[in-house]
């Protein structure tokens, strides 16, 4: 695209979610950047109405909801250039076709993480305070805290916390945690530069030396088959007793049946905005247990905050047809080691 292009655009996601990213003026902004024909926004790719639409349709801006680009869906779209995705993670919408065709692709998984990072501070004051573990223990409560040390040592003062993964989330807990007194970030991340780990406020290290130091564990790895588990019986038998483990990344890096096991016992507690499967079996012993807080997805980009993102995509939309490098272009070679 020539900085005098006006490319033609498509909002593709469920309803649901584009009418909480795009309001009127959200709307009137995409108008003012691309050509945009009615319909301006479809959840269904595969409607045999849109056939004139899709064929002369450049770009298309992506959402929770939209389906995967297959070779059937993009034969439907031959001029498509590029996908901009509004959301974090493209990894459901792109196909191997996708990227032999040569499409460019974005995400504003950056803007995503802004919001995964903030929630992970607060669960790791609260972790330090176990506070919601009291909240949930009927009899600590009605003994005004005073048995709140069962779940462990009280207090953020000189945390150790373990950091596994320097994603865009992760790189931002460990700056957005040095706001706490005294407080050690060890990392684990064998992709991560040292020097860029250092520059942050953490310690690299490997997964071995990180976990029996640590009072707090804060899960920030992609979901991959080399991830999966990676936190399964060893991992969590080498922690020490009364650590919080803290996971808003995917269910699968943890080991459900190991984590009931230790959590049960009262060994680990635990605060999980995600598990494998998604959501637990009703009779998960997790869901029942004072030491564990389970949140449904609570920590990604949620009311006010979607806009953001949309806005995010929209700067993209921006700089794309300007002929400016895309801020946030994923290439399929990147998308192997992240979300």
């Amino acid at each position: 695209m020539t900085a005098t292009t006006t490319p033609n655009a498509l909002v593709v996601m469920s309803r649901e979610v584009f009418e909480r990213q795009f309001d009127a003026a959200r709307i009137a902004r995409l108008r003012r950047l691309a050509t945009v024909p009615e319909p301006v926004f479809t959840d269904d790719l595969d409607d045999p109405a849109l056939a004139e639409r899709l064929a002369e349709v450049e770009v298309l801006l992506t959402g929770w909801g939209a389906p995967r680009l297959d070779a059937a869906r993009l034969d439907r779209m031959p001029k498509l250039r590029a996908m901009l995705h509004c959301a974090g993670s493209i990894r459901a919408q792109v196909s191997d076709e996708f990227w032999r065709r040569g499409i460019r692709a974005a995400s504003v998984a950056e803007v995503n993480a802004v919001p995964v990072a903030e929630f992970t501070l607060a669960a790791v004051i609260f972790a330090g305070k176990k506070a919601p573990f009291i909240a949930a223990d009927p009899e600590t409560r009605r003994q005004n805290g005073l048995r709140a040390e069962r779940f462990g040592r009280l207090g953020n003062l000189g945390l150790t916390i373990g950091v596994v993964g320097f994603s865009r989330v992760g790189r931002r807990v460990v700056d957005i945690l040095q706001q706490l007194a005294d407080v050690t970030v060890l990392v684990a991340d064998p992709y991560a530069d040292p020097a860029e780990i250092a520059a942050a406020g953490g310690v690299h290290t490997t997964l071995e030396d990180l976990l029996p130091r640590v009072d707090v564990l804060s899960l920030h790895a992609p979901e991959l088959p080399s991830t999966r588990h990676m936190i399964g019986p060893a991992q969590l038998a080498a922690l020490q007793d009364h650590t919080t483990v803290i996971n808003t990344a995917r269910g699968s890096v943890i080991d459900t049946a190991a984590l009931e096991r230790e959590c049960a016992s009262g060994r680990l507690n635990a605060m999980l905005d995600v598990t494998d499967p998604e959501p637990l079996p009703a009779d998960s012993p997790l869901y029942r247990l004072p030491n564990v807080m389970i949140t449904p997805h609570l920590a990604g980009s949620l009311g006010s905050e979607l806009y953001r993102m949309t806005d995010a995509a929209l700067d993209e939309l921006e700089r794309l047809t300007a002929d400016l490098p895309l801020l946030e272009e994923v290439t399929v070679d990147a998308l192997q080691l992240s979300a």
